[in-house]
């Protein structure tokens, strides 16, 4: 994507259903966990760059033995960092206690990090909060076992305020106003209360207090902690979390928005945010790695039982359509699919762009997601070119010869790397004029593959800002001197903001409500955004659930095309010598693409949960008020 924009983040929660013993037996070391961790993660380091964290438990262990251990990090390799730890504590352990070598019980109790449960995190930064205490998984500590809770999530909730509160109400002091910590003080005080009761139920049934302990951890009911915990979340969440004394869940959102798969055997469970990364790590079939369903938690006791239980009332499925267009890795078999038809839905637009002209025409992408829709694109182009020459050979049938037919299939698709990106460089200095000059060098293009009369066709993800487009890539592309450039978004117009964990929450950031603004200006409409502010502002004390998005009205009045033609002259710089369209993935063939995942909030305002339209309500005012902010 030529617009960098964060990313949710990834979850990896692994569970060694036998003893370690049976490990190092079969594939030779007790730390077959950690280093199935590190795959986990770093094969989920697309989600996630600005840190990392892992934390472990041992079950059954004495008491006076460390049971718990955390290592995360905000270094510029942060997974690469914590294994880098892990790997030098370990191996100081070993060097310095060569009895511990074959010995896996003395292992187990003096070296950390080796456990039968695991949680691991990689994050992106949401709004520049990037330092250590940011990073998962968080720790909620107890002297009890039971009472030790680890989180760890990819999610972002839109009513913080209202969860601080809830705390507040609930009799708690939470020290900060962020989602991790009210989400984990949610569950904790369910977890202290489910806790509190099964302790008087052994009193009245006659255990001491150190007999009470294990019992409570038996019959802890997950299910009902998380219920009672979830009750007033709003937003898109993959969520896991780690008992103390072994018991764990992943609990996904009502809507689906954000994603987790699951794969089980008699050896492991494993719970990721992308499946290829569970059929890489543990050479399992596509088939075998499930979804979690929407509004469900996948809860492992400490005895190893593993079930699946609705914790909230699963909503319409909304999961989120960037993760099929660019988040997720494309090594998924459905997701390779459906950026490719991406791309060959969009080819009768880009036909109709270049006036059915593919010969004089060079096809390429911006690097590197946009590649496999870019596949798509150049296969759609060649069905049409094959069309083209068997009606050529049906109608010149009678007089065709040898020399002629070579020559009519001789013609080719003409697909070229144009835009190389340059991975080495940053754009480190922060004032404008600076950072404007080295944007422009982001890319750097190949000369001598297109001509003057070509047209150039160039296909990205999607276009969220513009900003590269217009300060880098179109001038780059038009230093080739062809006729016509022609940008290609496998996506839809990104009209509205984000609220579930994609980090777009500003609405004047977004190139195609700057385009609906200008139309609305020159065709003196613009009492329309009066209006709007008006309706928005009248709402502002409205409960969620009687929200209405009006900003949709903003876009009312435009075709999709006159808002592409608009964005189109407005990221052209003045001096272009080449004509410049821009054109758009439409939602209907989105949804076509990408049958499973259909939320698509942002590109048409219809929200999957009530708290998604006070976001865009709040995200226009501060747009109209000049306010700088967060819409949540």
């Amino acid at each position: 994507m030529s617009d960098a924009i964060q990313h949710e983040c990834g979850i990896a929660l692994l569970r060694l259903k036998k003893p370690l013993e049976f490990y190092k037996e079969k594939y030779g070391t007790a730390f077959y966990g950690v280093q199935k961790m590190y795959l986990l993660m770093e094969k989920q380091h697309n989600r996630g760059q600005d840190g990392a964290g892992l934390a472990s438990i041992k079950l059954d262990v004495n008491p006076g033995e460390r049971y718990i251990s955390r290592i995360r990090s905000n270094d510029p390799q942060p997974i690469k960092d914590i294994f880098a730890q892990i790997n030098d504590r370990i191996s100081r352990e070993l060097e310095e206690h060569p009895e511990y070598q074959n010995n896996v019980a003395l292992q187990k109790q003096n070296i950390p990090y080796l456990g039968e449960v695991f949680l691991g995190h990689v994050r992106y930064g949401t709004f520049g909060k990037n330092s250590i205490e940011s990073v998962h998984p968080f720790l909620r500590q107890n002297n009890w076992m039971h009472r030790n809770l680890i989180v760890a999530g990819n999610f972002n909730m839109t009513n913080v305020k209202e969860l601080f509160q809830n705390l507040i109400d609930l009799g708690q002091h939470p020290k900060q106003m962020a989602d991790t910590v009210t989400v984990m003080e949610k569950i904790g005080h369910f977890l202290d209360d489910e806790v509190t009761e099964l302790y008087k139920q052994c009193k009245l049934e006659g255990f001491s207090k150190q007999e009470a302990s294990p019992i409570i951890g038996e019959r802890l009911n997950v299910q009902r902690i998380l219920e009672r915990a979830s009750r007033n979340f709003d937003g898109g969440y993959a969520m896991a979390g780690l008992f103390g004394h072994g018991d764990s869940f992943v609990l996904r959102d009502p809507a689906g928005i954000r994603p987790a798969y699951f794969y089980e055997d008699d050896e492991i469970v494993v719970v990721a945010s992308e499946r290829p990364v569970i059929q890489t790590v543990f050479n399992v079939p596509f088939e075998k790695v499930q979804e979690l369903t929407p509004g469900s938690a996948i809860i492992i006791k400490k005895n190893g039982n593993v079930s699946i239980q609705e914790v909230r009332t699963p909503l319409i499925k909304k999961a989120c359509s960037f993760e099929r267009i660019y988040f997720s890795r494309g090594s998924d078999a459905e997701i390779y699919r459906e950026r490719k038809e991406l791309g060959k839905l969009i080819f009768p637009s880009v036909l109709k762009a270049i006036d059915n002209d593919t010969d004089n025409t060079v096809f390429s992408f911006i690097p590197n997601t946009a590649e496999t829709s870019f596949y798509g694109m150049s296969e759609a182009a060649q069905d049409f070119l094959n069309q083209r020459k068997a009606k050529m050979i049906i109608e010149q049938k009678d007089t065709l010869t040898e020399d002629t037919l070579k020559e009519l299939l001789s013609v080719k698709i003409r697909t070229e790397k144009i835009a190389i990106k340059d991975a080495k460089l940053r754009t480190f200095i922060t004032e404008d004029s600076s950072r404007d000059d080295l944007v422009a060098h982001v890319y750097d293009v190949t000369y001598g593959v297109v001509k003057p009369t070509d047209n150039l066709v160039i296909i990205d993800d999607s276009i969220v800002r513009g900003t590269t487009l217009k300060q880098s890539i179109i001038k780059m592309m038009d230093r080739l001197h062809p006729k016509k450039i022609v940008v290609v978004s496998s996506a839809p117009q990104i009209r509205y903001p984000d609220c579930y964990g994609i980090d777009m929450a500003k609405l004047e950031g977004l190139v195609a409500f700057r385009a609906a603004l200008d139309l609305l200006k020159e065709r003196n409409l613009y009492h329309i955004v009066e209006e709007v502010y008006q309706k928005s502002k009248a709402q502002e004390d409205f409960s969620d659930a009687d929200v209405v998005n009006y900003v949709k009205e903003i876009y009312a009045p435009f075709t999709d095309q006159e808002i592409s033609d608009k964005i189109a002259e407005m990221l052209t710089p003045e001096d272009t010598k080449a004509e410049v369209k821009i054109i758009y993935q439409t939602v209907e063939d989105l949804h076509i693409a990408c049958p499973k995942n259909l939320g698509d909030w942002y590109f048409t305002g219809d929200y999957p949960t009530d708290g998604g339209n006070r976001v865009v309500n709040r995200a226009f005012m501060n747009f109209y008020e000049g306010k700088d902010a967060r819409a949540y």
